[in-house]
């Protein structure tokens, strides 16, 4: 991994991600365009998939690489024959998306143009959905079709989804990868609609294909997995450890909402400690009314920004039609005032912290106003999506905290109290480790039952796959925190959030597990490396109930792609048999046996 340059000095573009236009708005920077495949091509690359070098760089910059080898195949054979030649030259392959991620799960920072690794880009062909003849309804669709166009395909034909992701240019594989999720339960009285979800999307595939080993024709092959197959858990959520090249979805009837904005709720109702006064404005008082809330918190500020979203069928009077998503253009086009502010910040001011949260305030209550925002309606997809690529880039640590919907209240009310302590704790040290601020969303687990697939399991490796020993546990609070990478102190603040939500939700009420795509695994100097988190507490997450999952999705896995073709080092490190028990190391024997031994009986690579 490469050092990492203090926040001091940075560029303005390398923190922001953007440059402002002369237009005012933003417009992306750090891609460099694609160069030709020069004569030095890996040896006996198929002739089919185009082949060039293209530099991979995520969301916050912090994954960057050198020029890697990069091809854009046209269909599920040229990606099979992609992977059979990796096999044979000792290569990997690696899916590329949209590169709107956080985690170095695709590639490796710092990763040389000499690696051997091939990046395969799905944006450019592998796109193509249609609606199958089927009831209840489902489409078809490839991994590197947009969300965006994924649901303005599905509401030209009367279906919409409940929970995605708000940024519309991700793509379906990416968010399948890591169970991308939304923000939704149900209102009180509310009943779900046939087809839809209050889960992740990974809870919503009927069927998939990959690419995997064949046993008997001794090369990889694409393959079918029904929903009802066992081994299917383990590609719900695979976190790049697979190559999807194709997923059929569930859902349902399309439906409008209202958009209610709020500016005017203090923290202290909005995050109040259980009985102790809370009412309608507090967060659970909000979801009980609505079901769809999205808190967003800027920091050292006492009124955060609370989107309420409830099915409203008809318009009501005072709401603002609208048509399209992005309804917000103050979030996806940043003010002059904000960058300055950010530019002075990271450049060597921090203390202009609380300035700069207050400001974010401000321009919220004036783009809400200016844009008439306070207040909208339409179809679900103007409001689910609602961040575009130009929005300001950020690095984020996130955790689903996993729990009954009647301890809402006290998750979102420890978490607060807890993060307003340890910022006022860090500045008395001089320090302002966040300076974006924190997103709060509320989801359902991943109930199988909702995708009407008879013998159907939850996704293996979902950060909301239920925990069977609390069956009355139905919900997670996703908590987000934001800043801008580089910023001295963060790493160390994220390590004592972790800290904290291990040691608060210890499984008695709640318990955590991190969100794939974002920052986790922190030590003092930076993410994804601490071993305690890696190698102990991110199994036992998954290692509770009479049917532990974690040691069967690895196993299944390794055993469909024996020959590690889709891997990274990260992967390698994270993906290893944990304790059978959750709660103490395995024996070397029995790691290395759930590790290499292929799944057993007629779910097995065939």
């Amino acid at each position: 991994m490469r050092e990492r340059r203090p926040a001091e000095g940075l560029p303005r573009r390398s923190v922001l991600g953007a440059t402002v236009a002369p237009a005012g708005g933003w417009t992306l920077t750090g891609r460099e365009p694609r160069a030709a495949a020069a004569s030095a091509a890996p040896p006996g690359f198929p002739s089919s998939p185009e082949l060039y070098r293209e530099i991979y760089e995520n969301w916050d910059g912090e994954v960057r690489t050198d020029a890697l080898w990069t091809c854009a195949p046209r269909n599920a054979a040229e990606v099979v024959a992609v992977a059979d030649w990796a096999r044979s030259r000792g290569f990997t392959v690696r899916a590329r998306g949209a590169r709107h991620g956080w985690a170095p799960l695709t590639v490796a920072d710092g990763t040389p143009a000499s690696a051997k690794v091939v990046l395969v880009d799905t944006t450019r062909y592998l796109t193509a959905m249609r609606m199958e003849s089927s009831s209840p309804a489902a489409v078809r669709v490839q991994p590197g079709a947009t969300v965006e166009a994924l649901l303005a395909f599905l509401e030209r034909h009367g279906y919409g989804l409940t929970a995605v992701p708000v940024v519309g240019a991700l793509t379906v594989g990416g968010v399948l990868a890591v169970d991308g999720h939304g923000s939704a339960v149900p209102a009180r009285g509310e009943q779900r609609m046939p087809g839809h979800s209050y889960g992740s999307t990974s809870n919503l595939v009927v069927a998939l294909k990959a690419v995997v080993w064949d046993r008997a024709r001794r090369s990889y092959a694409e393959r079918t997995f029904e929903r009802s197959h066992p081994d299917c858990k383990a590609f719900l959520t695979h976190l790049g450890r697979s190559f999807v090249t194709e997923v059929t979805l569930r859902v349902g009837e399309n439906y409008r909402m209202r958009c209610v904005n709020h500016l005017d709720v203090p923290a202290t109702e909005l995050f109040a400690p259980p009985g102790r006064g809370t009412g309608a404005r507090s967060l659970a008082g909000f979801l009980d009314r609505a079901g769809r809330v999205v808190v967003s918190w800027f920091p050292f500020t006492t009124h955060p920004w609370v989107q309420v979203w409830s099915v409203t069928p008809k318009r009501p009077p005072l709401s603002r039609p609208v048509t399209s998503p992005y309804n917000y253009p103050f979030v996806n086009a940043v003010p002059r005032a904000v960058s300055d502010l950010v530019e002075r910040i990271v450049t060597g001011e921090p203390a202009l912290t609380p300035a700069l949260g207050q400001l974010q305030y401000t321009v919220t209550a004036a783009g809400l106003t200016a844009s008439l925002a306070w207040d909208m309606w339409g179809w679900s997809k103007n409001f689910l999506l609602f961040v575009k690529p130009t929005a300001v880039r950020g690095t984020l640590g996130s955790y689903a905290i996993l729990t009954g919907r009647g301890s809402v209240q006290r998750v979102v009310s420890e978490f607060a109290a807890f993060y307003r302590r340890l910022l006022e704790d860090y500045r008395a040290r001089g320090l302002f480790p966040v300076n974006i601020g924190v997103e709060m969303r509320i989801s359902g687990l991943d109930d199988p039952a909702d995708v009407g697939v008879p013998h159907a399991e939850p996704p293996a490796l979902s950060a909301i796959r239920p925990r069977e020993e609390h069956p009355d546990w139905d919900t997670a609070v996703w908590c987000d925190v934001m800043t801008f990478a580089g910023t001295p102190g963060s790493h160390s603040f994220y390590r004592d959030l972790e800290d904290f939500y291990h040691r608060t939700y210890d499984g008695s009420y709640a318990a955590p597990r991190v969100e794939w795509s974002k920052r986790w695994a922190h030590t003092d100097e930076d993410a994804w490396r601490d071993p305690a988190v890696l190698g102990e507490r991110i199994p036992a997450s998954f290692l509770q109930g009479p049917h532990p999952t974690w040691n069967r999705a690895v196993a299944t896995l390794d055993g469909y792609d024996p020959h590690r073709v889709f891997t990274t080092p990260l992967l390698d490190t994270l993906l290893k048999a944990g304790p059978p028990d959750g709660s103490r190391p395995a024996r070397p024997e029995l790691r290395a046996a759930a590790r290499h031994s292929p799944p057993e009986g007629p779910s097995g690579p065939g």
